[in-house]
């Protein structure tokens, strides 16, 4: 059975064969969008099957509706749910940043809680106008579970971090952009547009070379500057063997548009 013939809670699969595209979207708008725990649990098998798709070459997360991305998860859930369990919260909403291909996240409105943390684990944030960041736990008097603490504070620092999470503020679309935390801030009538046209501009590069590029980049993450620079160098020496850059170099010297095959 296939990703879009499955049931999932809460989260609808759409494929465009054409664009070489897959939506996940959370499809619970009546509500705000919120990702029960099942779809969690989800997350995780929905990217395998996708990231194996050959045909799927840039995955995109969205919200049902025009009100929201997703404003978080199920408060009363987490009340009857194991804390050994809890404590693993962050492995399948990380699927994003596990995925070996381009993860657009298209933001709108409520961006709140597990919302933001899986948009965090996405290579790019679009994001309409009207978009709202929050990670507001400490109101619960708890903290964020799936990544959110670590991803927010390598990509904006520990001082805003602190900011934002301990004070449970909402940031507003143009301040999370200029702290790093969106990719690009567009009109929401403009947002579906921009999405597509990016997805459109990853689609074009090598599979190899973006899955490489993806990996390298991660990796800087957690390495120091001697190990990132060496798996720099390894990285960039096995994409010198691959059909995909005689391709590219060819394209190059005959002055043509390169038609990469991810090989």
């Amino acid at each position: 059975m296939s990703v879009t013939e499955q049931t999932y809670d809460h989260i609808r699969i759409e494929k465009n064969a054409e664009k070489k595209t897959a939506e996940i979207i959370f499809d619970r708008p009546e509500k705000m969008n919120y990702i029960s725990m099942a779809g969690r649990d989800q997350l995780g098998g929905i990217f395998d099957l996708l990231n194996a798709d050959d045909d799927v070459r840039v995955i995109i997360l969205k919200g049902a509706g025009d009100v929201c991305f997703c404003a978080g998860g199920s408060i009363p859930e987490f009340m009857t749910t194991h804390q050994e369990k809890l404590s693993h919260l962050a492995d399948n909403v990380a699927a994003p940043e596990r995925s070996p291909k381009p993860v657009i996240a298209q933001l709108q409105g409520y961006t709140f809680g597990v919302g933001l943390e899986l948009a965090m684990a996405c290579d790019f944030r679009i994001a309409a106008e009207d978009t709202l960041m929050a990670l507001p736990e400490m109101n619960l008097g708890m903290i964020p579970g799936s990544g959110g603490t670590q991803r927010i504070a390598k990509t904006v620092g520990l001082t805003r971090a602190k900011d934002m999470i301990m004070r449970a503020r909402k940031i507003p679309a143009d301040e999370a952009y200029q702290w790093g935390l969106i990719t690009k801030v567009v009109s929401k009538a403009d947002l579906q547009a921009t999405v597509d046209a990016l997805a459109e501009e990853l689609v074009q590069f090598s599979p190899v070379a973006q899955r490489v590029a993806k990996e390298v980049l991660n990796a800087s993450e957690e390495s120091p500057l001697s190990a990132g620079l060496k798996i720099e160098g390894k990285a960039y020496g096995l994409l010198r063997t691959t059909e995909d850059f005689k391709e590219g170099v060819d394209a190059f010297v005959e002055k043509r548009k390169p038609v990469f095959k991810g090989r």
